[in-house]
Formats: C-alpha cells, structure tokens, sequence
C-alpha cells in the first residue's frame, strides 16, 4: 500500500527546526510529528544554509546554470525541428 504524500507549510517546517536547535533530538521530533527523518534532516540543513525552505533557495550556482542550459537547450530543439519542418514544406513547392 503507498504511501500518500504530505506537504508541511514553512511555519510547521519552521517550528521543527526549532524543537531540534532547542536541544530535542531529531529522531524524537521524527516518532512524535510522524515525519521522516531524511525530511527533518532536510529543512534543518536548508534553514541553517539560507534561512529558507524552497526549493529555489536553496540551489547551488552550478544547479540553476544547468537548469537554465537545459531550458536553452530544450527551446533551440524546438526551433530545429520547426526550421526542419520549414524546410520540408518548402522543399514540395
């Protein structure tokens, strides 16, 4: 049976890392919220990096170059293909 996917609002994330900084352990705040301890072990190194829980955030400088190469990527197969198409429709008249 899966597992259904929970989703925790930054004020709950928040409020765990603080539990842990106020010196509860981290697999007693895990056994008592029910959440996963890799999830805990998250949002503590995520808070300590930048203060911050998103995704966004939280990326190197190497991770977002790559993201937006490969959105550049992407964009110029797109233009390929509709020159190649172009060309196609071109080429019958």
């Amino acid at each position: 049976m899966k597992k259904e996917r929970r989703t925790y609002t930054a004020e709950f994330k928040l409020q765990m890392v603080k539990l842990y900084e106020n010196g509860k352990s981290r697999a007693d705040i895990a056994r008592e919220y029910d959440i996963t301890p890799s999830a805990l072990d998250r949002w503590i190194s995520n808070h300590q990096k930048t203060g911050s829980f998103t995704a966004e955030d939280n990326r190197s400088a190497e991770e977002n170059e790559l993201m937006q190469l490969r959105k550049e990527n992407q964009r110029l197969k797109m233009e390929v293909d509709i020159l190649k198409q172009a060309a196609l429709i071109m080429g019958r008249k």
